[in-house]
């Protein structure tokens, strides 16, 4: 691999940066940033990378392109770069969701431009270059996305690519992809944003200081809920659909939960808390967690 260009360093783009530098993946990584405060960050933290205040210049040099911004800026990123992009150029994605993504790309990347959509489930709560780690991604699955056009050489090559900074890798289409994520990623953090708001309002309704005893579970919730914004804005728009039906199937169950209660319904109630618990096992017999407690940070 020659040449690859991040656009966008914020904590995935900087933690790619680091793990293509960490494994020698490429000659020149160059490196597009729009926020001053992050070009500033990046220079600071001298990571290893090219900074260019130019899309020209690192598109015409660049054999491979991720973008690692979030996905309402696709648009207007590629309406710069289809005047000095080659064919010869492959191009993929970090995005959290794929179906409306793909619409964008179709309808405006210039024709004959091959982009392969990934998605690597890793991040965190928080966010800037600062964060990024060069072990981001190890032990971490990546989705590639196949849809009919997709050409299997792209494929292979970014099958690659993402194992060699440590993911496990597989494959979906963006339908089956979209409908996974909306309940494994973008409803538990819809829950977390709401849960916070939930207790915020609580909070001024009683006049009670209630933050200060927050227990485990909202101070987790209150972790997933301290994600970035605009990110998650796109998330929710771009995945509305599936994440609609979610949320219609969490208020069933939540109704569920409710009518126990106050029914005091104890076998029902034992049930389910009885069945959720399973999936924990699960989790950490995939390797997905430790089987370790936690109690919260010293």
């Amino acid at each position: 691999m020659k040449n690859i260009l991040i656009i966008g360093c914020g904590l995935l783009g900087s933690s790619v940066l680091r793990s293509i530098h960490k494994n020698k993946l490429a000659d020149k990584v160059y490196i597009y940033e729009k926020s001053k405060k992050n070009i500033s960050r990046i220079k600071n933290l001298k990571l290893p990378g090219t900074v260019v205040s130019s899309l020209k210049e690192a598109v015409t040099k660049s054999n491979f392109i991720i973008f690692c911004t979030p996905m309402s800026e696709y648009k207007n990123i590629i309406m710069k770069i289809n005047n000095y992009i080659s064919p010869n150029t492959l191009i993929t994605d970090v995005g959290s969701s794929k179906i409306e993504s793909s619409k964008i790309i179709k309808k405006f990347l210039k024709k004959g431009i091959a982009w392969t959509s990934s998605h690597p489930i890793a991040g965190s709560e928080v966010s800037g270059p600062q964060h990024g780690k060069s072990n981001m991604f190890e032990g971490r699955w990546c989705i590639l996305i196949k849809e009919k056009n997709t050409i299997k050489k792209n494929l292979n090559f970014l099958k690659k690519f993402w194992e060699k900074i440590g993911s496990k890798v597989t494959i979906m289409s963006p339908e089956k992809h979209d409908k996974i994520f909306s309940i494994t990623s973008h409803l538990p953090h819809l829950i977390a944003y709401n849960l916070v708001k939930s207790a915020q309002d609580f909070e001024k309704k009683q006049s009670y200081d209630l933050i200060k005893y927050s227990a485990g579970g909202l101070r987790d919730f209150s972790r997933i809920a301290a994600s970035n914004e605009i990110m998650w804005r796109d998330i929710f728009f771009n995945n509305n659909k599936n994440i609609s039906n979610a949320i219609d199937l969490f208020i069933k169950n939540l109704k569920s939960f409710k009518s126990d209660i106050n029914s005091k319904n104890n076998k029902s109630i034992i049930n389910k808390l009885i069945e959720t618990k399973k999936v924990r096992s699960k989790i950490i017999k995939l390797k997905q967690d430790i089987n370790k407690p936690d109690f919260g940070r010293s």
